[in-house]
C-alpha cells in the first residue's frame, strides 16, 4: 500500500490545492456557500469525466513510457503535466478563442471571464477543426498498433490476425484514415469540409513528424551506443506522448462546457483528472501491469480507434462524451477480463512477469 500511495501522493496533493482554489474562487466570486459548493461539485464531476475519458490514454502512455529511462519518465510526470495542465486545459481554449475571434490573448481571457457564454460559443464552433485533427491523429495511433508485422499476441484474433496480414502494405493506415476522413467530409457543408480536411491532414502530418523525430533520435542513440557511449534519450517518446495527450484532451475540453462555461472551473476540474492520468501511467509502468495482463494494451488501442472514429464523426453528429467514455471502459474492461482468464489457463505465462 505504501508504494501505491507514493504513486498518487502528488496527485492527491495537487487535487487538494485545486479544490482549495475552487473554493476560494467560488466564495470570492459569489459570496454564497451554496454557489461555492455547486462549483466544487462541478470540479469533482469534471475530474471524474477526465479520468474516465483518459484511462485508455494512461494505458497507451505506459506502452511508450516503459521503454524510456526513469529520468524521462519523471520528466513526463513533472514537465509533461505542466504542458498538459497549462497548455491544453488553459492556453489551448484561450488560443482557440483568440484565433477564432481575432483578438489578443488578454482579450480572450477577459472574454472567458466576463462573457463565458460567448467564450463557449466560439470554442464550440471550432469543434470541426478539433475533431478533424484529433480524430485523424488518434485513428493513426490505434491503427499503427495493429498494423505491426512483428505482433504475435492477438486479443480479438479473427480481426487482428486479418489486419496483421496487411501490415507489410506501405502506408495502409494512412490510406484507411484518409478514406474515413474523406467520407465524413462529404457529410459537411463545403466550408466546413475544407476546415475538417485541412485539420485532419495536419493531424496526419503531425503524427508522421513526431514519429520521424523519434526515429532520428533513436538512430543517433544507436550510433552512440555502437561507439561505446551509454546514452538513452526519451525526447522522441516525450514529444509523442505530449501530442497524444493533447489529442486525448480535446474531447474532454469540449465536453466540459456541458457542465460549465467558466474557464477557471473547467481548468481546475480537468487539471485534477490530468494529474491522476499521469500517476496512473507511472503506476502501470513501474508495476509491470501491462506485461501481466497481456490483452490490456489491445483493449486500450481498440478504445483509441473507437475514440478517433467518434471524434471524426462528431464533426457531423453530436455524440455525448458519456458514450465515448463508456465504450472505452467496456473495451478495456473486457481486455482485462480476457487477460485474467488467460493467466488462469496459462499460469506459466504470468510466472515470467516482472516483480513489483
Amino acid at each position: 500500500m505504501e508504494t501505491i500511495r507514493n504513486y498518487y501522493a502528488f496527485s492527491f496533493a495537487f487535487t487538494a490545492v485545486c479544490f482549495a482554489l475552487a473554493g476560494w474562487y467560488g466564495w470570492t466570486s459569489t459570496g454564497s456557500i451554496t454557489a461555492t459548493l455547486g462549483i466544487l461539485w462541478i470540479v469533482v464531476v469534471l475530474s471524474i469525466l477526465e479520468v474516465s475519458l483518459s484511462f485508455d490514454n494512461a494505458v497507451v502512455n505506459a506502452t511508450v513510457l516503459r521503454d524510456m529511462d526513469p529520468v524521462w519518465q519523471q520528466r513526463f510526470l513533472t514537465i509533461g503535466i505542466l504542458i498538459a495542465v497549462f497548455g491544453m486545459r488553459i492556453v489551448f481554449p484561450i488560443a482557440i478563442v483568440a484565433i477564432a475571434a481575432q483578438v489578443g490573448p488578454v482579450e480572450a481571457v477577459s472574454l472567458s471571464l466576463n462573457n463565458p457564454a460567448e467564450y463557449e460559443r466560439i470554442v464550440s464552433e471550432a469543434h470541426i477543426g478539433i475533431a478533424g485533427f484529433g480524430g485523424a491523429f488518434l485513428a493513426m495511433v490505434g491503427l499503427t498498433f495493429f498494423f505491426d508485422n512483428d505482433k504475435e499476441v492477438h486479443w480479438i484474433a479473427a480481426i487482428e490476425k486479418t489486419i496483421n496480414k496487411f501490415s507489410n502494405v506501405p502506408a495502409v493506415e494512412i490510406g484507411l484514415v484518409l478514406i474515413l476522413v474523406y467520407s465524413v467530409s462529404t457529410m459537411l457543408a463545403p466550408d466546413e469540409a475544407i476546415t475538417f480536411l485541412t485539420a485532419a491532414i495536419l493531424g496526419l502530418v503531425t503524427f508522421i513528424a513526431v514519429h520521424a523525430i523519434a526515429a532520428i533520435i533513436e538512430a543517433r542513440e544507436a550510433a552512440k551506443k555502437a561507439s561505446g557511449e551509454i546514452v538513452k534519450s526519451g525526447l522522441g517518446g516525450f514529444l509523442y506522448l505530449e501530442v497524444l495527450d493533447a489529442s486525448f484532451s480535446f474531447d474532454g475540453v469540449i465536453g466540459a462546457f456541458a457542465l460549465s462555461n467558466n474557464m477557471i472551473i473547467i481548468a481546475l476540474g480537468l487539471s485534477v483528472g490530468a494529474m491522476f492520468v499521469r500517476s496512473m501511467t507511472i503506476h502501470l509502468v513501474r508495476t509491470g501491469t501491462l506485461a501481466q495482463y497481456r490483452y490490456l494494451e489491445h483493449g486500450a488501442f481498440w478504445a483509441i480507434i473507437v475514440l478517433g472514429v467518434i471524434m471524426l464523426l462528431s464533426a457531423r453528429y453530436h455524440i455525448p462524451e458519456t458514450i465515448t467514455g463508456l465504450l472505452g471502459a467496456v473495451l478495456i474492461g473486457l481486455s482485462f477480463l480476457w487477460s485474467v482468464r488467460h493467466n488462469r489457463r496459462h499460469p506459466e505465462d504470468s510466472m515470467t512477469q516482472p516483480a513489483d
